[in-house]
């Protein structure tokens, strides 16, 4: 049997992989794992979701493994995550559940989980809530029972810390933004916050009704708000997940303007207000060249991490770094959020544009991306894959070619056997050809 947690919680599909049954049994163990340390007091988790229909279920089961654990639950009901993570952390709470798939299709869900602070779980801390699901524990009964009441202000909460944290005090005035809320967590929070910081918002997919998340819309279907802004002559679109922990944009013309171009924006409008610490910005192996040739440029540093946002955290805690993210749109502000903040990310961006004057096109022109192709292999073994020699010689002969205008990244997959041929070169034919070489030798070797 594998491993329950994935890279972002337990996914799988809702009432078939993942059931109330299992529902019921990671939250008891997450509220004995998470609240055992600090025995002075009756634990605390807050509950939130997305609008997928299953999660109504979901939300059911969960409050039922957590009460039944001793511990008290207060229901935020349809916020985003990042507004989760925020109330865990600003009531004080031992611990948080997401119950989210994020950007997956309407049949999926997951449950993510939060430590105290709002913090994402570390690997052990995981393997100790999978491995007490298989022993036996005693449950409260009496007074001892868990007690549940509803959040009423937990969106009140979240929009309150985003206006004093998301803009510097710069009025979004004059700006017109479209919005593209996937119909999920941030269709009625995210038009709120942009138009309490000043801005002219156009809404789009913003009618949840629990099977119309993601579909079709939202940050991974980007023609949708693209269309919008050339037609409503907006300055800027926005476009985030169904949980709103990322955010990706596009320009008035409609052109995308991903993770990568975001960062460099806000590291450039934090390094010039003193927030940028050591002038380092924290990105993954998979963040485009562009990115690290644009920040060597302006003086600031990159750091890598492996992919996935829990490294990025990771580093961003340990070096007590202020800015890092994905190329995919997952940006983390660390003074201001504990995980990836797609509102947090829009209000900041759009911040830049109006203190500056500048439209998002000269501002994400700042990096100029270098072509980037990517090749799956399917091979029959990984682990030889990584030892071949062959591979190996391939991949150096490609960097040679390449000098410091190009990269190679050889990356197994983390859930199937595939092994990911990424080339960045000047040219997009160059790029390409380099990969399909490596890519020959990778499927020879396997």
């Amino acid at each position: 049997m594998g491993r329950l947690f994935g890279t972002d919680g337990v996914r799988g599909l809702a009432n078939a992989e993942l059931t109330p049954e299992l529902g019921i049994a990671i939250a008891a163990s997450a509220a004995g794992v998470l609240a055992e340390s600090d025995r002075s007091h009756r634990p605390v988790a807050v509950v939130a979701r997305d609008p997928r229909v299953s999660g109504e279920m979901l939300e059911a089961a969960v409050t039922a493994g957590l009460t039944s654990a001793g511990a008290d639950v207060l229901l935020a009901g349809v916020v985003p995550t990042p507004a989760l993570a925020f109330l865990v952390q600003d009531l004080g709470a031992d611990l948080g559940v997401m119950i989210s798939a994020s950007h997956n299709p309407m049949p999926d869900n997951g449950i993510k989980l939060f430590a105290a602070g709002g913090h994402k779980l570390a690997d052990t801390v995981e393997d100790a809530i999978e491995a007490r699901l298989h022993e036996p524990t005693s449950r409260p009964t009496g007074a001892h029972v868990g007690r549940v009441r509803d959040l009423a202000d937990a969106g009140d909460r979240y929009l309150k810390h985003l206006l004093s944290s998301g803009t510097n005090g710069v009025s979004l005035a004059g700006l017109r933004v479209v919005v593209d809320c996937a119909n999920g967590a941030a269709s009625e929070l995210a038009p709120r916050a942009y138009r309490d910081a000043g801005a002219d918002v156009i809404a789009i997919h913003a009618e949840p009704d629990g099977v119309n998340i993601n579909d079709g819309c939202g940050s991974t279907h980007l023609d949708k708000v693209s269309a919008a802004v050339r037609e409503h002559g907006a300055d800027l679109g926005i476009a985030h997940d169904g949980d709103a922990d990322r955010c990706l944009a596009v320009d008035a013309n409609g052109v995308t303007v991903d993770g990568d171009q975001i960062m460099a924006v806000l590291a450039l409008a934090m390094r010039d207000s003193g927030e940028l610490t050591d002038d380092t910005l924290v990105a993954t192996v998979m963040s485009n060249l562009g990115l690290h040739l644009a920040m060597r440029e302006a003086g600031i540093t990159v750091r890598t991490t492996a992919v996935g946002d829990r490294y990025v955290l990771e580093e961003l805690r340990s070096g007590g770094f202020a800015l890092g993210g994905e190329q995919s749109g997952h940006v983390v502000l660390p003074a201001h959020a504990t995980t990836g903040d797609g509102l947090l990310t829009a209000l900041r961006l759009m911040a830049r544009m109006a203190g500056t004057g500048r439209s998002l096109a000269e501002l994400a022109g700042v990096l100029v991306a270098l072509p980037q192709v990517l090749i799956n292999v399917p091979v029959t073994d990984k682990a030889a894959v990584a030892a071949s020699a062959e591979v190996r010689a391939a991949v150096a002969e490609v960097e040679t070619e390449l000098g410091d205008q190009g990269r190679v990244l050889l990356r197994p997959s983390g859930t199937e056997q595939l092994v990911r041929v990424m080339i960045e070169a000047p040219t997009t034919r160059m790029a390409q050809d380099s990969a399909e070489r490596i890519a020959a030798v990778v499927a020879a070797a396997s």
